[in-house]
């Protein structure tokens, strides 16, 4: 065999415990170099380490593990995570059944399986298991793993209402007509029966084992490994009715399983749609710079520093900053707002965006699953184990369901002793749509809030937010702009306000105080030409002086300027909270500018919308002083409590807690982290491009856009309401079934009808959930 190829070798770090001298060391050393395929080994006593290089062709890591727990060590490797593609799940059962199998393996710490994206997130230790023995696992649980395929076309376009409810329709319609069509041709006109006397029993056993054997063959399976499933008792059902005679009837209801099965999938994948969608925007190639040529490469091959080009028309496919040109980026698949944003020089964009307009150079920064748009995928994927305290109780109820229905099944049998009224009882229990009720609307809620720029990490927090009283805000950067500006504009001289708003600006014009960008900013919002100061000096915490037009400025605050002291304005000023900047020229006092951080216009409007969706109590928490907090609040008409430390924001969210209250905090998401996770649900506000913020909070808007906010709350009160009725709903129509398949009043082929049905009525009615614009009326919405 000739020597591996250099390219091919891997190198691997190992974890070796029980090491305590040079001597062990080479013991392990020695077992894993006599290994076939091990190239080079080096052993490290104080950290407890081995790097090896191997050829994985000729040698695995189980071998690692054996050869050092022979030599009298313990080997561990670094825990890895895969993302396995799980096909043939269809209700909360099948993930449950998946996870379990996937859990029970040796090796592996912990398995998540997510049912909207289809997908299984495995952490686990490749020394003690495989890909092969994952799939192995899955299979045996009735399920199997697929190959990640690209998005297809089809899915590009966003679902609409229409793309819901007609199919629905169409399809309740069809079953409908079938059911008309059997209980009218095939009860009332006694063509059941003279189809079940013309044709032998032996011949109607065998249409109905071979038609219904693909759900025979699962609930075998089922059993085996001591599961029961939705169809365990319609399948008994069937048997019932064959062990009477009725193999007509039988073979009815093993039509209405397939069409039960057919409603289970066309629903789930409905629920889907959302989800699959926001991941079919995710841009599959990249045009690179290298060596002066463009080079279109897959996605995959992109690294972080390297150059991408991006043309007119084209899909940003990386977060990157804009090393030279400029563009017209539409960024509604980050941040849901449909205006683009202008771009240059310096500029951070993100994946997933698209340049309408201008021809971009970038420098990649994140790639794939790492950029801001991957992490929103990832967040939607992972909201669905975060579940509701309503789907967690409709989740137990459904363990007990079958159960229950089986007692009454033998109750029936015992009673009455009449077998069909037994097999009714078996057909008409809809489990699935029970387990279904909750995660439909919830994943219909999350997938269409995160096109709009609101990330919510699960039906848990959507639950929680739908019973909040109580609403903590940040102040700097989330209530307000988070950059001062000016406000008022003084003249105590001669000089009109456009002079001295000349004066100041041009004497600021090189100095980087946050003040002074609002003095410029505010002199180029009105047009003013600027001169370029002479023996510009900053004086550090009180302001600067400066030459223009031969005349000595100097601009700054009291202690500098003690006759401002002495101006009538500057207390009225200072009691709103503002900050005053004094303007002396030739040591006289021209004038004055007041400066405060403006709250976003939007503000107001949307904390009245919250109260209307059941809010008693808005305050702002800051650590600013008394005075500016208490004026900012007036103006809002909310509380306050100013001078606070991170710790005692903590302390307040901690204080209403304990109250009883269900505290929303809302921040930035990065000084205001440890307020946001102690918090009910913790919601930061314009969090694109930092993953600080996105981690941090439970409910993450990704745009400085209060509107937003009510959106949010809109949406969690909508979504519980549809999640009621669906349940009622549920619970009802099973009630009602099984009562009336009790009494014999229900035959086996209309209750084998009625299973089918409830998951259309379900998923029509988490349907609206997707509509635009439901969740921003305003007081006429209010759930």
């Amino acid at each position: 065999m000739g020597a591996a190829i250099p390219h091919e070798l891997r190198t691997l770090e190992l974890n070796v415990k029980g090491m305590d001298c040079a001597e062990c060391t080479q013991h392990v050393q020695h077992a894993l170099c006599a290994l076939p395929g091990v190239t080079e080994t080096q052993v490290y006593l104080s950290s407890e380490k081995a790097i090896v290089r191997y050829d994985p062709a000729q040698v695995d890591t189980r071998a690692f593990r054996k050869v050092v727990e022979s030599a009298g060590y313990t080997l561990s490797l670094p825990l890895r995570t895969i993302e396995l593609k799980i096909a043939g799940m269809d209700c909360t059962e099948c993930t449950e059944h998946v996870q379990h199998a996937l859990a029970e393996l040796p090796g592996v710490e912990e398995a998540q399986v997510y049912l909207a994206s289809e997908k299984a997130a495995v952490r686990y230790d490749p020394t003690q298991v495989d890909l092969p023995t994952f799939h192995q696992a899955v299979k045996a649980a009735g399920y199997s793993i697929t190959a990640e395929e690209a998005s297809k076309e089809a899915d590009s376009a966003p679902p609409s209402l229409g793309s819901f409810t007609r199919p629905i329709l169409t399809l309740f319609a069809m079953v409908l007509g079938i059911v008309l069509l059997v209980v009218i041709v095939g009860e009332w006109l006694g063509w059941m029966e003279r189809i079940t006397d013309l044709v032998p029993w032996y011949v109607g056993w065998a249409l109905v084992l071979l038609a219904g054997s693909p759900i025979f063959l699962n609930v075998i399976k089922a059993a085996l490994r001591r599961q029961v499933i939705s169809h365990t008792l319609m399948s008994l059902g069937v048997f019932a009715a064959l062990v009477v005679g009725q193999w007509s009837t039988a073979a009815v209801v093993v039509f209405f399983m397939h069409m039960g099965n057919i409603a289970e999938t066309f629903t789930t994948e409905r629920s889907r749609r959302a989800l699959k969608h926001l991941t079919s925007m995710t841009p599959k190639t990249a045009r690179l710079e290298r060596d002066g040529n463009e080079t279109l490469v897959p996605i995959g091959e992109v690294q972080p520093g390297d150059v991408v080009i991006v043309r007119p028309g084209e899909a940003i496919p990386v977060d990157g900053q804009v090393l030279l040109g400029q563009a017209t980026v539409n960024q509604a698949a980050i941040t849901g707002e449909s205006m683009p944003v202008e771009v240059g020089e310096g500029s951070q964009v993100y994946a997933a965006t698209l340049a309408t307009l201008g021809r971009l150079r970038l420098r990649t920064t994140h790639v794939g699953a790492d950029t801001t748009f991957g992490r929103v995928i990832r967040m939607v994927e992972e909201a669905e184990a975060h579940r509701a305290d309503v789907q967690r109780l409709a989740d137990r109820f459904s363990a007990y369901f079958l159960p229950i229905v089986g007692t009454i099944a033998a109750l029936t049998l015992l009673i009455s002793r009449n077998p069909l009224a037994t097999a009714s009882v078996l057909v008409v229990a809809c489990s699935c749509s029970l387990a279904l009720a909750t995660p439909v609307a919830m994943l219909a809620s999350i997938g269409a809030a995160a096109k709009r720029g609101m990330l919510i990490k699960g039906g848990k927090y959507l639950e929680i937010l739908a019973r909040a009283d109580v609403v903590l805000v940040d102040k700097t950067g989330t209530v307000t702009v988070g950059k001062p500006q000016i406000t008022d504009i003084v003249a105590t001289s001669q000089l009109t306000p456009s002079d001295i708003l000349r004066l100041a600006a041009s004497a600021e014009r090189y100095s980087e105080h946050p003040l002074a960008e609002a003095v410029r900013s505010k002199a180029l919002k009105q047009g003013l030409s600027l001169q370029s100061p002479d023996q510009f000096e900053a004086i550090p915490g009180q302001g600067i002086q400066a030459h223009i037009d031969g005349s000595k400025l100097v601009i700054g605050n009291a202690r500098l300027i003690s006759s401002g002291h002495n101006q009538a304005e500057t207390a009225l000023l200072e009691a709103q909270g503002k900050t005053l900047l004094f303007i002396e020229r030739d040591g006289e006092l021209v004038g004055l500018l007041a400066a405060s951080d403006t709250v976003r216009p939007e503000v107001p409007e949307a904390l009245a919308s919250l109260r209307r969706y059941g809010v008693k109590h808005i305050e702002i928490l800051t650590g600013d002083n008394e005075r500016v907090a208490a004026s900012l609040a007036a103006q809002l008409g909310i509380g306050y409590q100013a001078n606070l430390l991170p710790e005692d924001k903590i302390r307040l969210v901690k204080e209403y807690q304990a109250k009883g209250h269900t505290v929303v905090m809302v921040g930035d998401g990065v000084n205001d982290a440890p307020a946001l996770a102690q918090a009910d649900v913790g919601m930061a506000m314009g969090v694109a491009g930092t993953d600080v913020a996105m981690d941090a909070a439970h409910m993450a808007l990704m745009r400085n856009d209060w509107r937003l906010v009510p959106e949010v709350f809109a949406i969690a009160h909508r979504t519980m309401r549809v999640v009621k009725m669906n349940i009622g709903f549920t619970a009802l129509y099973n009630l009602v079934g099984l009562s009336l398949a009790t009494f014999g009043i229900l035959p086996p082929i209309l209750a084998a009808a009625a299973q089918s049905l409830p998951d259309l009525g379900i998923l029509a009615n988490s349907a609206r959930l997707l509509r635009p614009g439901q969740t921003q009326q305003k007081g006429t919405d209010k759930e």
